[in-house]
């Protein structure tokens, strides 16, 4: 059994990338102590490493069924899942958590924008960029721009995922195009996360690596994977304002932040914005994906 539903299945989309955002949110707090022992490159480069095993582990790369128009998407999407997460966790180490989600966010909703096809449905990524600034108050505190700076990169990186992983979905089922895609990320994080992680190895460590994997890559990218392929780029988009409303969240409920009028205002606002750009947000077509079974 496969760790995403079947095609047939009836489960509306935006529930397993709500799930999704969840284990993101929660994965990027549980690694703030794996970061002080290896940085944020090794690991990033320990839980994609981790990832790609398991992956390697329960799905057979379908590398007979990859034709020469297949490997740019492939490899793009491999390098951008690499992005999104070292770049994510070197801004997490220099900024706040939801300040990091917020202008993560930028990207999909760049996205969002720019993909949708009707004047209406531009109102939505508005809403939810007004809302992001409101929950994280930007205002308050002094500007880490090296932060900023690697949070913007994450927010790239993350607008080429959500693009690619739609491209890489509709042509490999279930975890099959993962496969191959996040062995691709491990190898290109290596460059920059072995020499930061060299020396601090340990088994404990490769313990909280392996935990951390199977909620950011494993679950993340098989969540994500199946919503991206049932949702348009917009709508999709959209909903990741949500993210930054799960750091709050997790932040009340974990490290006891109460937040502030305006933060819960902004929630509201992301919540809206979200479930608006959902409506008319289910893909109705899409070609049909290479069946690979799963050993």
């Amino acid at each position: 059994m496969g760790l995403i539903p079947t095609r047939n299945a009836a489960l509306p989309p935006w529930l397993p990338a709500i799930v999704a955002m969840f284990s993101a949110q929660f994965c990027s707090a549980l690694s703030i102590g794996l970061i002080e022992l290896i940085g944020p490159a090794g690991t990033a480069w320990l839980r994609l490493c981790m990832g790609a095993l398991i992956f390697l582990a329960i799905a057979r790369p379908p590398l007979r069924s990859v034709r020469r128009q297949d490997i740019v998407p492939l490899l793009g999407l491999g390098a951008a899942s690499g992005g999104m997460i070292v770049f994510y966790m070197a801004a997490i180490d220099r900024i706040p958590l939801g300040t990091a989600v917020a202008i993560e966010f930028m990207g999909p909703l760049v996205v969002a924008a720019v993909r949708s096809h009707a004047l209406r449905m531009v109102f939505w990524p508005v809403l939810a960029l007004a809302g992001v600034v409101l929950l994280t108050e930007p205002w308050h505190g002094q500007v880490d721009l090296l932060g900023v700076g690697f949070a913007v990169l994450a927010g790239i990186s993350w607008a080429c995922y959500i693009l690619l992983t739609q491209k890489v979905g509709d042509r490999f089922s279930g975890l099959s195009g993962l496969s191959m895609t996040v062995p691709v990320a491990a190898v290109v994080t290596s460059f920059v996360g072995i020499p930061q992680a060299a020396g601090q190895i340990s088994w404990g460590v490769l313990a909280a690596a392996f935990g951390l994997a199977l909620m950011a890559p494993v679950l993340l990218f098989a969540l994500e994977m199946y919503a991206i392929r049932r949702m348009t780029a917009t709508a999709f988009g959209t909903l990741m304002a949500l993210e930054p409303a799960f750091g709050l969240l997790l932040g009340l409920a974990v490290l006891h932040q109460v937040p502030s009028a305006l933060q819960v205002t902004g929630i509201v606002l992301v919540v809206l914005a979200a479930a608006g750009a959902q409506r008319g947000g289910t893909r109705t077509s899409r070609p049909e994906p290479v069946a690979v079974p799963l050993d």
